[in-house]
């Protein structure tokens, strides 16, 4: 595989503040790369420097093959980027919209209304083609944004944080959609503030913390650095009583079940996996120290 995004080094600064500090990371062809952190850790810096929207104080990035910083224009032409709130003109239609940006695009005027009506089908905005925009629910303005950054494929799709607001019907939506995106070949970079979507949709997740990675992997990778199984005993009320780490297998959960029957505790017995909250928690200063230590030493191994 080849990387489409390769960052070295990146840093950037606002007012003497480190935002961002020696980023490196690759992403490959076709992956879809979640970048999750806090509020104000860096993530949309980030996008907005691989963008060529901003430029970086020190380190290098390239994007589709080219340079961000000497070769924004061949950059530009190979990426489409859908920020926190829709683009589109509330006054126009669906149709019109799409028709517009295909013609911004170069296509001509009958090519521009075939990639319209191709575009509505494939984000199921069919129905609603000929409706002003300002019409619109908050899950159609989303995928009409969307569709907007598919009028010329790109090779790239930058998404930041593409779904806030939306409802959960609307975001489950928008992810097959993004996954078909890259099963068809796109490379997707996506930061998101909610992490069953990075959980649900993400091949790897890095997670800034204070401007840096702190941790870098697939969902199973970073979930297994936490720990192992917990089987966990509550009492009606939820309550937490008593919590026996295991390995997962059968016979360690048999001896954790035997454990509580030897201590004569009585509840409601479940069975609970490290979660990306866990992960995120511990880095970001949540989570207990040991488990940050344990993805830091795995970062550096």
């Amino acid at each position: 595989m080849h990387a489409t995004i390769e960052a070295r080094g990146v840093s950037k600064a606002f007012d003497g503040s480190p935002v961002v500090d020696g980023l490196d990371f690759t992403v490959e062809r076709g992956e879809i790369f979640a970048l999750l952190g806090p509020n104000g850790a860096g993530k949309t810096t980030t996008i907005q420097i691989l963008t060529t929207l901003i430029a970086a104080d020190s380190g290098s990035a390239r994007v589709a093959g080219f340079d961000v910083g000497t070769q924004s224009t061949e950059v530009q032409r190979r990426i489409s980027l859908t920020g926190q709130s829709a683009a589109v003109d509330d006054a126009l239609t669906a149709t019109e919209n799409l028709t517009m940006f295909a013609r911004l695009a170069g296509l001509r005027r009958s090519d521009a209304r075939r990639r319209a009506v191709d575009l509505l089908a494939r984000f199921g905005l069919t129905d609603a083609a000929s409706r002003a925009v300002r019409t619109f629910s908050g899950g159609m303005r989303r995928r009409l944004d969307l569709a907007l950054s598919f009028v010329v494929t790109p090779d790239v799709l930058f998404l930041d944080e593409p779904t806030t607001g939306l409802d959960t019907r609307s975001r489950r939506d928008l992810w097959e959609i993004i996954r078909a995106m890259a099963d068809a070949g796109t490379t997707v970079f996506l930061t998101t503030q909610y992490l069953e979507e990075a959980d649900r949709l993400a091949d790897r997740i890095a997670v800034l913390h204070e401007g840096r990675i702190a941790a870098l992997g697939t969902p199973a990778q970073l979930k297994a650095r936490i720990g192992g199984d917990t089987v966990e005993l509550h009492d009606t009320a939820g309550d937490l009583l008593r919590a026996i780490p295991t390995d997962g297998s059968v016979g360690d959960l048999r001896r954790a079940l035997d454990r509580l029957d030897e201590e004569g505790r009585d509840g409601i017995v479940s069975l609970r996996r490290p979660s990306l909250d866990d992960v995120f928690l511990a880095i970001t200063g949540g989570g207990s120290t040991d488990a940050v230590a344990a993805i830091r030493e795995e970062e550096l191994a």
